[in-house]
């Protein structure tokens, strides 16, 4: 629970859905769409994961079950040996939460992994971690279920939705005990396709040519593809987030999707209606603050000409694209050089990293520039209450003497203070693997050092933003509202929350059509280039055209005016409603329904619906999505559904 495994509960007049989920999108989907299902649920909305101590008391509000059976079924699971807590999760929607102690129920992880032999075929070795976790996680959860199902007696029925491999234990256990629960489950990206991006394999142009039990095999990976596949094919229903990943679901797995469930956001969150455009002035000063520490004794360039581009997110060089993304900055720095242009570009990459502390030269830099501030608030103070005296004299001042020899010493020692006869550090950190770091060895690649003639300056901050942080005192949605465009061509992103981001607060972005926001944006958008919204063809294009590609969207960027930045980020912002989990959630809606009337044919019934499997050439749209009401799902019996969601 909380960047850990989890699981979510939601009821519909009597009904329940169950939801699990991991760290990082995933985490941010769940997060995100926890109000919209606890307004469209109720109380009958429970997530469920594992128990740790601290997140429990920082972040849970302990209370009693709502529903006798689900108290009935945690007092089962209680009475044989296992912990289970139950409380409020203090986020918005305030959605309720069962946790299972997974380290308490350990003494069971060799029975269960007889179990999941016997009933699955698939073994797991002892020592992968992770796997050996999801299985105890998966038991309780199955267990639990079987408990749970026993007290209703199918009154209501019961919808499961796991997300990714870590969770479909629990679906692989709970089908082969024939459970009664509509099952679904929903890949966010797959698990061989990581691995094989992860390795600079042309993976998109060799889809079809993967020898994947082989492939999985030589990453020693096996059994967990065997489990992602596995749960892949027992589910009712089988979703994934993006049409792009469809596509690779469809070679690695061997299943089409049935629906593509696209992520979203709260942008209410981060509306700030007219407000946004304030937000930016406000945060880009901020930047700039930064960047005269950062560059003096070379801030020979004028920051009311300079351009703010950055990238954020798990440093992973070519799957986020920044190899491709340097590439790029080193032609661009070309181009500007050439053309003379009068704009510099300051570019930042956000990505954690191994580190032991801040470099020297960068917390001298801000510390040059705070002391030259306080000099200069010194001098003005003086100076300003000279010019007021003389003024209340009734004469117009010497300006000679307003400023004793004092004053100009202490301005020269400011001055000289400032010097420096190295260039900044193209790093704010210590780096410890500083000689074989993936971005500073293209960084002396290319040759990008900051010197006096680059037009495009690199600031590598290798950890996270905090508005704590003595170097860059900013939290991440502030420094994104500061910046002038997010650069994100990424080769391997099943979704990409970070354009998503950008989007909602009214930055420009650039995303690929590898990424699932991507092709999102590609279907929805006619021109999204006028919205702000630049995509890269990573996808039918060489490297080498994708690199020329995405410099001249940032050099075109470059040439625009201060009037036409502020007019696209207007259209850019006034995309928010369609990344709104309001309109996005109806594709979960869809899913549940799909999955009721599979499991449950005698009672639910899909009507004026052609249900087919999604396919490139068959993607449900948010144009042509079903509206869901009371008449779309038809019951036999009087009863609601009972719908369990879990995601991993």
């Amino acid at each position: 629970f909380s960047r850990g495994l989890g699981l979510s509960l939601v009821c519909e007049t009597g009904g329940l859905c169950f939801q699990c989920v991991t760290i990082g999108g995933i985490y941010t989907v769940i997060q995100t769409k926890a109000k919209i299902t606890v307004d469209e649920w109720g109380e009958n909305y429970i997530m469920m994961g594992p128990y740790y101590e601290h997140n429990f008391k920082t972040q849970v509000e302990k209370c009693e079950p709502p529903n006798q059976a689900i108290k009935a079924a945690m007092d089962s699971l209680i009475n044989n040996g296992s912990q289970v807590h139950f409380g409020r999760w203090l986020i918005e929607g305030s959605p309720y939460v069962i946790l299972f102690d997974i380290g308490a129920a350990a003494w069971n992880l060799d029975r269960w992994k007889g179990d999941l032999w016997n009933e699955c075929s698939i073994g797991l070795p002892y020592h992968d971690r992770e796997a050996n976790d999801s299985l105890i996680f998966g038991s309780l959860v199955a267990w639990f279920f079987k408990e749970l199902t026993d007290q209703l007696q199918d009154k209501p029925n019961v919808i499961a939705h796991f997300h990714e491999w870590q969770a479909g234990t629990g679906l692989l256990l709970s089908r082969s005990r024939k459970i009664p629960l509509a099952t679904i489950f929903t890949t966010h990206a797959t698990l061989l396709g990581r691995y094989l991006c992860a390795g600079n394999a042309d993976f998109y142009n060799n889809l079809d040519k993967f020898n994947i039990d082989q492939e999985a095999g030589e990453r020693q990976i096996y059994h967990r593809y065997c489990l992602e596949r596995a749960a892949v094919h027992c589910a009712h229903v089988f979703t994934t987030v993006s049409q792009i990943t469809a596509v690779e679901a469809n070679h690695m797995l061997h299943r089409q999707a049935d629906v593509v469930t696209p992520n979203g956001l709260n942008v209410r969150k981060f509306s700030a209606m007219h407000e946004f455009q304030n937000l930016h002035s406000m945060n880009k000063a901020k930047i700039q603050e930064f960047v005269r520490g950062h560059f003096y004794g070379h801030l020979d360039f004028n920051l009311e000409k300079t351009l703010f581009f950055f990238i954020a997110g798990r440093y992973e060089f070519s799957n986020k694209g920044a190899d491709l993304f340097l590439e790029s900055l080193s032609r661009l720095n070309y181009l500007l050089r050439v053309h003379k242009s009068d704009v510099t570009v300051v570019v930042f990459f956000i990505m954690p990293a191994k580190t032991n502390n801040f470099n020297v030269e960068s917390l001298k830099g801000q510390a040059v520039r705070k002391q030259l501030w306080d000099t200069t608030q010194f001098v003005k103070e003086k100076f300003g209450k000279r010019l007021y005296e003389s003024l209340l004299r009734g004469e117009i001042p010497d300006m000679s003497k307003i400023l004793d020899r004092d004053d100009f010493t202490i301005m020269k020692r400011a001055i000289y203070a400032t010097q420096r006869h190295s260039l900044p550090p193209v790093t704010t950190h210590n780096m410890l693997d500083d000689s074989t770091d993936p971005i500073l060895s293209n960084i002396r690649r290319i040759g990008l050092f900051n010197g006096r003639n680059d037009r495009v300056k690199i600031v590598f901050h290798p950890e996270f933003l905090s508005s704590t942080s003595p170097l860059l005192p900013m939290d991440y949605e502030e420094f994104v509202r500061g910046c002038h465009l997010g650069v994100f061509p990424s080769y391997y992103e099943p979704w990409g929350y970070t354009p998503g981001e950008c989007t909602v607060m009214g930055i420009p972005s650039v995303t690929t059509n590898l990424s699932g926001f991507g092709c999102f944006m590609e279907e929805h958008v006619s021109d999204p280039s006028e919205y702000g919204i630049y995509i890269v063809d990573r996808r039918f294009r060489s490297a080498d055209e994708s690199c020329n590609q995405l410099t001249q969207f940032m050099f075109s960027f470059c040439q625009q005016s201060r009037r036409q930045r502020i007019i696209q980020r207007n259209r850019t912002e006034r995309l928010s409603d369609l990344l709104d989990w309001r309109y996005l959630g109806r594709f979960y809606m869809y899913a549940r329904h799909l999955a009721l009337s599979r499991s449950f044919p005698s009672k639910f019934k899909m009507d004026h619906l052609n249900i087919a499997p999604v396919s490139p050439a068959n993607t449900h749209t948010l144009s042509d999505a079903p509206e869901f009401s009371a008449s779309l799902l038809q019951s036999s019996v009087s009863h609601d559904p009972l719908e369990i969601i879990l995601i991993c």
